[in-house]
Protein backbone atom coordinates (compact mmCIF):
# COMPACT_ATOMS: atom_id res chain seq x y z
CA UNK A 1 0.00 0.00 0.00
CA UNK A 2 1.15 3.50 -0.72
CA UNK A 3 1.54 5.78 2.27
CA UNK A 4 -0.04 9.17 2.74
CA UNK A 5 1.88 11.50 0.41
CA UNK A 6 0.08 14.83 0.68
CA UNK A 7 -1.51 14.52 -2.77
CA UNK A 8 -5.00 15.30 -1.43
CA UNK A 9 -7.92 17.42 -2.55
CA UNK A 10 -8.74 19.68 0.38
CA UNK A 11 -11.84 21.88 0.08
CA UNK A 12 -10.89 25.51 -0.30
CA UNK A 13 -7.23 24.73 -1.02
CA UNK A 14 -7.41 23.67 -4.68
CA UNK A 15 -8.40 25.58 -7.79
CA UNK A 16 -11.98 25.40 -9.05
CA UNK A 17 -11.19 23.26 -12.08
CA UNK A 18 -9.49 20.55 -10.01
CA UNK A 19 -12.28 20.64 -7.45
CA UNK A 20 -14.95 20.24 -10.14
CA UNK A 21 -12.95 17.43 -11.76
CA UNK A 22 -13.12 15.38 -8.55
CA UNK A 23 -16.65 16.35 -7.49
CA UNK A 24 -18.10 15.40 -10.88
CA UNK A 25 -17.31 11.73 -10.24
CA UNK A 26 -19.14 11.76 -6.93
CA UNK A 27 -22.06 13.58 -8.57
CA UNK A 28 -22.21 10.80 -11.17
CA UNK A 29 -22.18 8.03 -8.53
CA UNK A 30 -24.59 9.86 -6.20
CA UNK A 31 -27.42 9.30 -8.70
CA UNK A 32 -27.24 5.60 -7.76
CA UNK A 33 -26.67 6.01 -4.01
CA UNK A 34 -30.27 6.43 -2.79
CA UNK A 35 -31.08 4.08 0.12
CA UNK A 36 -27.86 2.12 -0.40
CA UNK A 37 -25.05 1.23 1.99
CA UNK A 38 -22.05 3.03 0.53
CA UNK A 39 -18.30 2.54 0.90
CA UNK A 40 -15.88 5.21 -0.35
CA UNK A 41 -12.39 3.68 -0.65
CA UNK A 42 -9.60 6.28 -0.45
CA UNK A 43 -12.03 8.91 0.82
CA UNK A 44 -9.28 11.42 1.56
CA UNK A 45 -10.70 14.47 3.32
CA UNK A 46 -14.25 13.06 3.11
CA UNK A 47 -15.98 15.58 0.83
CA UNK A 48 -17.06 12.84 -1.61
CA UNK A 49 -18.30 10.51 1.10
CA UNK A 50 -20.42 13.37 2.43
CA UNK A 51 -21.84 13.93 -1.06
CA UNK A 52 -22.87 10.27 -1.35
CA UNK A 53 -24.31 10.33 2.17
CA UNK A 54 -26.94 12.89 1.17
CA UNK A 55 -29.17 10.11 -0.21
CA UNK A 56 -27.45 6.92 1.01
CA UNK A 57 -28.75 4.85 3.90
CA UNK A 58 -25.26 4.64 5.37
CA UNK A 59 -21.92 5.94 4.12
CA UNK A 60 -18.48 4.77 5.20
CA UNK A 61 -15.22 6.43 4.13
CA UNK A 62 -11.86 4.71 4.56
CA UNK A 63 -8.37 6.07 3.95
CA UNK A 64 -4.86 5.01 4.87
CA UNK A 65 -4.08 8.50 6.17
CA UNK A 66 -5.10 9.11 9.78
CA UNK A 67 -4.73 12.87 9.18
CA UNK A 68 -7.16 12.78 6.27
CA UNK A 69 -9.67 10.72 8.28
CA UNK A 70 -9.41 13.14 11.21
CA UNK A 71 -10.14 16.03 8.83
CA UNK A 72 -13.17 14.19 7.41
CA UNK A 73 -14.56 13.41 10.86
CA UNK A 74 -14.25 17.02 12.00
CA UNK A 75 -15.71 18.58 8.83
CA UNK A 76 -18.50 16.11 7.98
CA UNK A 77 -20.16 14.94 11.23
CA UNK A 78 -23.18 13.36 9.52
CA UNK A 79 -25.39 10.97 11.46
CA UNK A 80 -25.33 8.27 8.75
CA UNK A 81 -21.60 8.60 8.01
CA UNK A 82 -18.47 7.11 9.57
CA UNK A 83 -14.81 7.44 8.67
CA UNK A 84 -12.14 4.83 9.34
CA UNK A 85 -8.37 4.58 8.92
CA UNK A 86 -7.73 1.42 6.90
CA UNK A 87 -5.74 0.24 3.86
CA UNK A 88 -7.46 -0.55 0.59
CA UNK A 89 -6.07 -4.10 0.58
CA UNK A 90 -7.51 -5.06 3.97
CA UNK A 91 -10.87 -3.39 4.60
CA UNK A 92 -12.44 -4.44 7.92
CA UNK A 93 -15.97 -5.27 6.73
CA UNK A 94 -17.65 -8.58 6.00
CA UNK A 95 -18.41 -9.93 2.53
CA UNK A 96 -21.18 -8.27 0.49
CA UNK A 97 -21.58 -5.46 3.03
CA UNK A 98 -22.14 -2.68 0.50
CA UNK A 99 -24.43 -2.10 -2.45
CA UNK A 100 -22.39 0.83 -3.79
CA UNK A 101 -18.60 1.20 -3.61
CA UNK A 102 -16.47 4.03 -5.02
CA UNK A 103 -12.69 4.23 -5.49
CA UNK A 104 -11.89 7.47 -7.30
CA UNK A 105 -8.25 8.25 -8.21
CA UNK A 106 -6.91 5.60 -5.83
CA UNK A 107 -5.90 2.57 -7.86
CA UNK A 108 -2.99 4.29 -9.65
CA UNK A 109 -1.38 5.05 -6.26
CA UNK A 110 -1.17 1.43 -5.15
CA UNK A 111 1.64 -1.05 -5.67
CA UNK A 112 -0.75 -3.94 -4.99
CA UNK A 113 -3.57 -2.37 -6.99
CA UNK A 114 -5.17 -5.75 -7.77
CA UNK A 115 -5.89 -6.12 -4.06
CA UNK A 116 -8.14 -3.07 -4.30
CA UNK A 117 -10.22 -4.80 -6.98
CA UNK A 118 -10.32 -8.06 -4.99
CA UNK A 119 -11.54 -6.23 -1.88
CA UNK A 120 -14.15 -4.31 -3.85
CA UNK A 121 -15.37 -7.57 -5.40
CA UNK A 122 -15.53 -9.23 -1.97
CA UNK A 123 -17.39 -6.37 -0.30
CA UNK A 124 -19.88 -5.68 -3.11
CA UNK A 125 -23.35 -7.20 -2.84
CA UNK A 126 -24.58 -9.35 -5.77
CA UNK A 127 -26.70 -6.51 -7.16
CA UNK A 128 -24.33 -3.73 -6.09
CA UNK A 129 -22.36 -1.20 -8.19
CA UNK A 130 -18.65 -0.44 -8.07
CA UNK A 131 -17.34 2.86 -9.51
CA UNK A 132 -13.59 3.19 -10.05
CA UNK A 133 -11.71 5.97 -11.86
CA UNK A 134 -8.15 6.53 -13.00
CA UNK A 135 -6.31 8.91 -15.36
CA UNK A 136 -5.63 7.84 -18.92
CA UNK A 137 -1.95 6.91 -19.00
CA UNK A 138 -1.44 8.09 -22.60
CA UNK A 139 -2.93 11.54 -22.13
CA UNK A 140 -1.59 11.97 -18.60
CA UNK A 141 1.99 11.31 -19.71
CA UNK A 142 1.61 13.76 -22.58
CA UNK A 143 -0.03 16.48 -20.48
CA UNK A 144 2.66 16.43 -17.77
CA UNK A 145 5.35 17.28 -20.32
CA UNK A 146 8.62 18.40 -18.75
CA UNK A 147 7.31 17.63 -15.24
CA UNK A 148 7.75 13.94 -16.01
CA UNK A 149 5.95 11.02 -14.34
CA UNK A 150 3.84 11.64 -11.25
CA UNK A 151 5.98 10.44 -8.31
CA UNK A 152 2.82 9.42 -6.40
CA UNK A 153 1.59 7.03 -9.11
CA UNK A 154 2.85 3.46 -9.19
CA UNK A 155 0.67 2.03 -11.98
CA UNK A 156 -1.23 3.90 -14.69
CA UNK A 157 -3.65 2.37 -17.22
CA UNK A 158 -4.46 2.84 -20.84
CA UNK A 159 -8.04 2.18 -21.94
CA UNK A 160 -7.65 -1.43 -23.01
CA UNK A 161 -5.72 -2.56 -19.92
CA UNK A 162 -8.23 -0.87 -17.62
CA UNK A 163 -11.24 -2.38 -19.40
CA UNK A 164 -9.72 -5.87 -19.54
CA UNK A 165 -8.60 -5.79 -15.90
CA UNK A 166 -12.04 -4.85 -14.61
CA UNK A 167 -13.63 -7.82 -16.39
CA UNK A 168 -11.29 -10.16 -14.48
CA UNK A 169 -13.01 -9.22 -11.22
CA UNK A 170 -16.49 -8.19 -12.32
CA UNK A 171 -18.46 -10.12 -14.96
CA UNK A 172 -20.36 -6.96 -15.87
CA UNK A 173 -18.40 -3.76 -16.47
CA UNK A 174 -18.36 -0.69 -18.68
CA UNK A 175 -15.73 2.03 -19.04
CA UNK A 176 -16.91 5.60 -19.57
CA UNK A 177 -14.72 8.52 -20.63
CA UNK A 178 -14.44 11.64 -18.49
CA UNK A 179 -13.54 14.83 -20.32
CA UNK A 180 -13.90 18.55 -19.80
CA UNK A 181 -15.88 20.13 -22.64
CA UNK A 182 -17.39 23.37 -23.89
CA UNK A 183 -21.13 23.80 -23.33
CA UNK A 184 -23.95 26.35 -23.44
CA UNK A 185 -26.61 26.57 -20.74
CA UNK A 186 -30.10 28.06 -20.61
CA UNK A 187 -31.37 28.64 -17.08
CA UNK A 188 -33.45 31.12 -15.07
CA UNK A 189 -32.10 33.63 -12.59
CA UNK A 190 -32.47 32.89 -8.86
CA UNK A 191 -34.78 29.90 -9.41
CA UNK A 192 -34.27 26.27 -10.34
CA UNK A 193 -35.55 24.29 -13.30
CA UNK A 194 -35.05 20.55 -13.83
CA UNK A 195 -32.04 20.02 -16.08
CA UNK A 196 -32.10 18.33 -19.45
CA UNK A 197 -28.76 17.85 -21.18
CA UNK A 198 -27.81 17.03 -24.75
CA UNK A 199 -24.42 16.05 -26.14
CA UNK A 200 -24.69 16.71 -29.86
CA UNK A 201 -21.70 14.58 -30.76
CA UNK A 202 -18.32 13.33 -29.65
CA UNK A 203 -14.85 13.30 -31.11
CA UNK A 204 -11.64 11.43 -30.45
CA UNK A 205 -10.94 7.96 -29.14
CA UNK A 206 -10.38 6.51 -25.65
CA UNK A 207 -6.68 7.25 -26.14
CA UNK A 208 -7.55 10.97 -26.10
CA UNK A 209 -9.64 10.83 -22.90
CA UNK A 210 -8.54 12.53 -19.71
CA UNK A 211 -9.92 9.97 -17.23
CA UNK A 212 -11.63 6.58 -17.29
CA UNK A 213 -14.60 5.74 -15.08
CA UNK A 214 -15.36 2.07 -14.64
CA UNK A 215 -18.88 0.97 -13.68
CA UNK A 216 -18.85 -2.64 -12.46
CA UNK A 217 -21.21 -5.21 -10.99
CA UNK A 218 -21.56 -8.92 -10.30
CA UNK A 219 -24.92 -8.81 -12.06
CA UNK A 220 -26.47 -6.86 -14.92
CA UNK A 221 -25.58 -3.18 -15.05
CA UNK A 222 -28.36 -0.59 -14.81
CA UNK A 223 -29.20 1.49 -17.84
CA UNK A 224 -26.40 4.03 -18.16
CA UNK A 225 -26.76 7.48 -19.68
CA UNK A 226 -24.24 10.17 -20.50
CA UNK A 227 -23.91 12.57 -17.59
CA UNK A 228 -23.08 16.27 -17.81
CA UNK A 229 -21.80 17.97 -14.66
CA UNK A 230 -21.79 21.78 -14.51
CA UNK A 231 -20.11 23.02 -11.31
CA UNK A 232 -21.49 26.53 -11.64
CA UNK A 233 -23.78 28.21 -14.14
CA UNK A 234 -22.27 31.55 -15.13
CA UNK A 235 -20.90 33.56 -18.02
CA UNK A 236 -17.72 31.60 -18.40
CA UNK A 237 -16.67 33.75 -21.36
CA UNK A 238 -16.77 36.88 -19.18
CA UNK A 239 -14.88 35.11 -16.42
CA UNK A 240 -12.34 33.98 -18.98
CA UNK A 241 -11.93 37.56 -20.23
CA UNK A 242 -11.37 38.76 -16.66
CA UNK A 243 -8.89 35.96 -16.19
CA UNK A 244 -7.07 37.02 -19.37
CA UNK A 245 -6.99 40.62 -18.12
CA UNK A 246 -5.52 39.46 -14.81
CA UNK A 247 -2.95 37.36 -16.65
CA UNK A 248 -2.11 40.34 -18.89
CA UNK A 249 -1.51 42.50 -15.81
CA UNK A 250 0.65 39.77 -14.30
CA UNK A 251 2.54 39.52 -17.58
CA UNK A 252 3.17 43.29 -17.58
CA UNK A 253 4.48 43.07 -14.02
CA UNK A 254 6.65 40.11 -14.94
CA UNK A 255 8.05 42.00 -17.94
CA UNK A 256 8.83 45.02 -15.74
CA UNK A 257 10.61 42.74 -13.28
CA UNK A 258 12.46 41.11 -16.16
CA UNK A 259 13.54 44.52 -17.52
CA UNK A 260 14.78 45.55 -14.07
CA UNK A 261 16.73 42.30 -13.78
CA UNK A 262 18.28 42.93 -17.22
CA UNK A 263 19.16 46.51 -16.20
CA UNK A 264 20.82 45.36 -12.98
CA UNK A 265 22.61 42.61 -14.90
CA UNK A 266 23.93 45.11 -17.48
CA UNK A 267 25.01 47.46 -14.69
CA UNK A 268 26.82 44.69 -12.87
CA UNK A 269 28.39 43.49 -16.12
CA UNK A 270 29.68 47.03 -16.82
CA UNK A 271 31.04 47.25 -13.28
CA UNK A 272 32.66 43.85 -13.64
CA UNK A 273 34.37 44.89 -16.89
CA UNK A 274 35.66 48.06 -15.17
CA UNK A 275 36.96 45.98 -12.27
CA UNK A 276 38.64 43.61 -14.73
CA UNK A 277 40.36 46.52 -16.48
CA UNK A 278 41.52 47.93 -13.12
CA UNK A 279 42.84 44.49 -12.13
CA UNK A 280 44.75 44.18 -15.40
CA UNK A 281 46.29 47.67 -14.97
CA UNK A 282 47.25 46.82 -11.40
CA UNK A 283 48.82 43.58 -12.60
CA UNK A 284 50.90 45.47 -15.16
CA UNK A 285 51.98 47.97 -12.50
CA UNK A 286 52.92 45.18 -10.13
CA UNK A 287 54.93 43.49 -12.85
CA UNK A 288 56.75 46.77 -13.64
CA UNK A 289 57.36 47.40 -9.94
CA UNK A 290 58.63 43.88 -9.64
CA UNK A 291 61.21 44.51 -12.34
CA UNK A 292 62.35 47.71 -10.59
CA UNK A 293 62.59 45.85 -7.30
CA UNK A 294 64.58 43.12 -9.01
CA UNK A 295 67.08 45.72 -10.32
CA UNK A 296 67.28 47.33 -6.88
CA UNK A 297 67.94 43.98 -5.26
CA UNK A 298 70.68 43.26 -7.78
CA UNK A 299 72.25 46.67 -7.06
CA UNK A 300 72.08 46.02 -3.34
CA UNK A 301 73.66 42.62 -3.86
CA UNK A 302 76.48 44.25 -5.88
CA UNK A 303 77.00 46.95 -3.28
CA UNK A 304 77.03 44.41 -0.50
CA UNK A 305 79.60 42.34 -2.37
CA UNK A 306 81.78 45.47 -2.79
CA UNK A 307 81.52 46.31 0.91
CA UNK A 308 82.48 42.79 1.82
CA UNK A 309 85.40 42.88 -0.61
CA UNK A 310 86.72 46.19 0.76
CA UNK A 311 86.21 45.08 4.31
CA UNK A 312 88.32 42.03 3.64
CA UNK A 313 90.95 44.23 1.99
CA UNK A 314 90.99 46.57 4.99
CA UNK A 315 91.26 43.68 7.38
CA UNK A 316 94.22 42.33 5.39
CA UNK A 317 95.88 45.73 5.39
CA UNK A 318 95.37 46.03 9.13
CA UNK A 319 97.13 42.74 9.68
CA UNK A 320 100.06 43.93 7.52
CA UNK A 321 100.35 47.09 9.57
CA UNK A 322 100.39 45.14 12.77
CA UNK A 323 103.18 43.01 11.35
CA UNK A 324 105.12 46.07 10.26
CA UNK A 325 104.84 47.67 13.68
CA UNK A 326 105.95 44.45 15.28
CA UNK A 327 109.06 44.20 13.05
CA UNK A 328 112.30 44.94 14.97
CA UNK A 329 113.90 46.34 11.82
CA UNK A 330 111.15 48.88 11.51
CA UNK A 331 111.51 49.84 15.17
CA UNK A 332 115.29 50.16 14.71
CA UNK A 333 114.74 52.38 11.68
CA UNK A 334 112.46 54.59 13.72
CA UNK A 335 115.17 55.00 16.38
CA UNK A 336 117.71 55.97 13.72
CA UNK A 337 115.17 58.32 12.11
CA UNK A 338 114.76 56.18 9.04
CA UNK A 339 111.60 54.80 7.34
CA UNK A 340 108.02 56.05 7.30
CA UNK A 341 106.43 57.44 10.45
CA UNK A 342 103.47 55.27 11.47
CA UNK A 343 100.97 56.50 14.01
CA UNK A 344 101.22 54.27 17.03
CA UNK A 345 97.42 54.21 17.40
CA UNK A 346 97.00 52.49 14.07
Amino acid sequence: MTEFTGERVVPGQVNEDLWAEHMSRYAFAARFAAARDVLDIGCGTGYGTAELAQTARTAHGIDISADAVAYAESHYPLTNTTFLTAPANNIPFTNASFSLITAFEVIEHLVDWRELLREASRLLSPDGLFFVSTPNKLYYTESRGVEGPNPYHTHEFDYEEFRTTLTEYFPQSAVLLQNRMEAFAFYPHATYFPVEAQIAGSRGTPDDAHFFLGVCSHSELPSLQSFLYVPRASNVLKEREHHIQALTAELATARAERDEIIRVHDEQTHHLHAQNRWAKDLDRQLKATGKDLESAVKALDTAEATVIERTLWAQGLDRQLVQVKASRWVRLGWKLGLGPKIDSDV
